[in-house]
């Protein structure tokens, strides 16, 4: 790979950044582009139209930016456009899966959760998943509601979002769940909440450092050095807003930019 390329990332919103921090240090010193599409969140409440429209949308202008490589860092425009994304364009597209597989593997009681949006959950691509990696384990699916609107507000700990966490997770734990997926990449930004409620016992599985590790796979990036990446932002909602996300929340100091669409 030439290291001047540029890499791609989006998400709906902020939630991307759970995969964009593990890019900033593993990728030498290719310049990152992040998308927000912020004035679009939550996918997971859109149709697959809508989804399938932004996500060509913004894979198009990543790459008229020069992203020779574009990552899909959404689980909900993973299960619904990815594919697309893949037949249209002609850079490496890296999507998201729920960790189902390690998840699997590593439970004890034999029941694993997977928690997610309600678009990923009745996705085709999470059925296949599911029947791959699931055949031998009861997996529940946990559509964790308002989570992701408490993420894109900056709301990590407050006593509202220990209540949203409660009352998704505790029936989940009383079923016998001792291993819990990370099927929304705004849920990272959630575990210190998620381990008040859970405790230290219960094991969570978050594919971020994973997907990152696909995409240097695939652009041939072996000793990446030292050096951190530059990253430029863009959002289709409040740039402000996004650039205070980023250092709360990944600790990055940088400019964001409006999308012109």
């Amino acid at each position: 790979m030439n290291h001047a390329a540029a890499i791609g990332f989006f998400d709906s919103g902020v939630g991307g950044l759970s995969v964009l921090r593990h890019a900033v240090a593993e990728v030498g010193r290719a310049p990152l582009l992040y998308v927000a599409d912020s004035a679009y969140a939550p996918y997971g409440d859109r149709d697959r139209a809508h989804v399938l429209a932004r996500s060509r949308l913004i894979t198009r202008f990543l790459i008229e930016q020069g992203a020779a490589a574009v990552v899909v860092a959404c689980n909900t425009a993973t299960a619904v456009a990815v594919e697309a994304l893949r037949a249209e364009f002609d850079v490496p597209i890296i999507g998201m899966e729920p960790a189902l597989k390690p998840a699997a593997r590593h439970s004890r009681s034999g029941t694993v959760a997977v928690l997610a949006t309600a678009g990923t959950l009745r996705s085709e691509r999470y059925a296949r998943l599911v029947s791959d990696h699931g055949r031998q384990i009861d997996v529940l699916q946990c559509p964790c509601r308002h989570w992701v609107e408490a993420v894109e507000a900056g709301e990590l700990d407050s006593p509202r979002v220990y209540d949203l966490i409660n009352a998704e997770l505790r029936p989940l734990q009383a079923a016998g769940v001792d291993s819990y997926v990370l099927g929304c990449t705004h849920f990272p930004f959630l575990v210190p909440a998620i381990r008040h409620v859970l405790g230290d016992a219960a094991a969570l599985f978050d594919p971020g450092a994973a997907v990152v590790d696909q995409l240097k796979r695939r652009l041939g990036i072996v000793n990446p050095g030292a050096a951190h990446s530059p990253v430029t932002l863009y959002t289709s909602g409040d740039p402000a807003r996004l650039q205070r996300h980023a250092h709360a929340l990944i600790g990055l100091d940088t400019r964001a930019l409006s999308l012109p669409f």
